[in-house]
C-alpha cells in the first residue's frame, strides 16, 4: 500500500488529469475550450474560466513556496491575475502554465517526509496534510465554477 504523500500526489493528479471519482478533472473540463471561450466572462462580476485557471496556478505555487518555508502569501494581482492578452497563443501558455504548477507541485510534496504531515506547513498555518488537501480541494471547487462556466 502507498504511503500517504503518495496517495496525496494520486489526489492531486486525478484533479488534474483524470480517472476522479468527482467527474471530470480539471484538464479534461478545459480540452475544449478555446481562448474565446476562457476570456469570456458570461456571468457579470464573476471571474471568466482563464482567470480560474491562473488563480488554481496561483494556489499551486502557494503550495510549493510554502512547502519551501515561506509564507506564500499571493498579492492580489498574483491572487487573480488580470488577463490582457486573449489570443490562442496566451491561452495556451496558460495551459502550459497550469500543467507547470502541477509538476511543480507534485514534486515538492514528493520530497515531504511523512512524519511531518501533521506539523505546520509554514508558523501560523495549517498543517502540511491539511494545506495539501486544501489545494487539491480549491482546485477542485474552481474546477466546478469553470464547468458551469462552460454552459452558459
Amino acid at each position: 500500500m502507498a504511503n500517504e504523500v503518495n496517495r496525496i500526489q494520486d489526489q492531486l493528479q486525478r484533479s488534474l488529469a483524470g480517472n476522479a471519482w468527482h467527474g471530470p478533472a480539471l484538464l479534461e473540463l478545459l480540452a475544449d475550450v478555446n481562448a474565446a471561450k476562457a476570456a469570456a466572462h458570461p456571468i457579470q462580476d464573476a471571474h471568466s474560466i482563464w482567470e480560474l485557471v491562473l488563480h488554481i496556478a496561483t494556489w499551486n505555487k502557494v503550495g510549493v513556496a510554502r512547502l519551501d518555508g515561506g509564507p506564500g502569501e499571493p498579492s492580489d494581482e498574483e491572487n487573480f491575475p488580470a488577463v490582457t492578452d486573449v489570443s490562442e497563443a496566451a491561452w495556451a501558455r496558460t495551459l502550459d502554465y497550469l500543467k507547470e504548477s502541477f509538476r511543480e507541485l507534485l514534486a515538492a510534496i514528493a520530497a515531504v517526509d511523512e512524519a511531518r504531515l501533521d506539523q505546520p506547513i509554514v508558523e501560523g498555518k495549517s498543517s502540511i496534510y491539511v494545506t495539501l488537501h486544501g489545494v487539491i480541494q480549491h482546485g477542485l471547487y474552481h474546477a466546478g465554477q469553470i464547468a458551469i462556466l462552460k454552459k452558459i
